[in-house]
């Protein structure tokens, strides 16, 4: 590498792996929406999957995407712009944009992508994008990308939102940007608060709904739905289709005019590859499954409560989670990756989160229960990380 030098990692890797502490990268060799079976480890209790109302292996989308490598086989021509979009590539975007109530939308290859490339296109260096301290990383660079000037208020905090938004000069065009579930800590936005904001001083709203699509509201369709309040109130409605949808992508709904000027301008969509036919056939058929079987919507509340809930009876820290990312905080790096260790011994799937992810002190297991789970595996995760736990001297 002649006299390059690497960045250094802030991940202590090869110490962590002498001391039988990595667990990351671990390799799934067969799969499951509950379980899955672990090179070297065998099967365990998965407790760090993003497939919410365990739509993975679900017969009707699995067929769609089957089908749809029979009808356009496994790509396609090009970029959407030029030859690559496809009647399923319509019928998705007219799908997401029904699902949540907008007049339009457009899909990406992925929701980072997508995040990079809307903030990005609708920012110029005399704008201003303030968003929530927590938000995902992806925001955050879509926030620098943009060259806008850029504030980052204290978490779920209006009284430090509505300060920088009376910092900005009159006729400055201004983007507020939050996600709806917070992805480390579980908790929710307090998006009325935010709306009632962004209306008194005239700023857009866009709001990412990576981990509430399929999750909050009656019926899944998110934090509008969740909080009851006009669908309109919200500019631009961000999400994936890799997380409660069991495919690939990103995408963005909105008014009509802002989808078109993205599908001709954000550079994430022009230059990267349309999606596959079989992954955009299983995110078409996966909207219409949330709808047709709320079941599974009911039953993820009933776990993630049921979990929640038993592990604070223990005496865990899991912070203000409404959903089913539920953090249990350990404090220092060494206890979240000794509770982790534990666990992984013990046939659970499920990672320690250190700083500086998460803020120093706050070192933490993620978990993550899905619909997918049953009573059984429930009760026996909580029991193990009872146990760890207690031989860390957390509770």
């Amino acid at each position: 590498m002649n006299n390059f030098k690497l960045p250094e990692t802030l991940w202590p890797v090869e110490w962590g792996k002498k001391q039988g502490l990595y667990f990351y990268l671990e390799t799934v060799e067969e799969f499951g929406n509950s379980k899955v079976k672990v090179k070297d480890r065998g099967e365990m209790i998965m407790l760090s999957s993003y497939s919410y109302l365990g739509l993975l292996g679900h017969p009707e989308i699995d067929k769609s995407a089957k089908l749809a490598i029979d009808k356009f086989t496994t790509g396609t021509h090009g970029v959407r712009l030029l030859a690559g979009t496809l009647s399923i590539h319509n019928e998705l975007e007219q799908r997401i944009a029904q699902f949540k109530n907008a007049k339009s939308s457009i899909v990406y290859s992925s929701g980072y992508i997508a995040n990079l490339s809307i903030i990005s296109t609708l920012l110029r260096r005399e704008d201003v994008v303030i968003c929530d301290k927590l938000n995902h990383a992806s925001i955050v660079d879509g926030c620098y990308l943009s060259g806008a000037e850029c504030f980052r208020y204290r978490h779920n905090d209006m009284n430090h939102l509505e300060h920088f938004l009376k910092k900005v000069e009159p006729k400055k065009n201004i983007l507020v940007v939050v996600d709806a579930v917070f992805s480390m800590d579980g908790d929710i936005v307090n998006l009325p608060g935010v709306i009632e904001l962004c209306k008194k001083y005239g700023a857009l709203l866009m709001v990412d709904e990576a981990h509430s699509l399929g999750v909050l509201g009656k019926t899944g369709i998110g934090i509008e739905e969740h909080f009851g309040i006009n669908p309109d109130a919200i500019d631009l409605k961000m999400g994936t289709l890799s997380k409660t949808i069991p495919s690939m992508g990103g995408f963005v709904a909105g008014n009509h005019e802002l989808i078109n000027l993205l599908k001709h301008t954000s550079r994430g969509f022009i230059y990267s590859a349309a999606l596959a036919p079989p992954l955009v056939a299983a995110a078409l058929t996966a909207f219409h499954v949330i709808l047709k079987e709320p079941e599974r919507i009911r039953k993820l509340k009933t776990n993630m409560q049921f979990f929640r809930d038993k592990l604070r009876e223990y005496g865990f820290n899991t912070l203000k989670t409404e959903s089913p990312i539920i953090p249990i905080v350990c404090g220092e790096n060494m206890k979240a990756w000794a509770m982790a260790k534990y666990c992984q011994d013990n046939g659970l799937f499920v990672q320690g989160i250190p700083s500086p992810i998460v803020p120093e002190g706050t070192s933490r297991l993620r978990a993550i229960v899905t619909a997918a789970h049953n009573m059984k595996e429930i009760e026996y995760s909580i029991d193990v990380i009872a146990k760890a736990g207690r031989r860390e001297g957390i509770i």
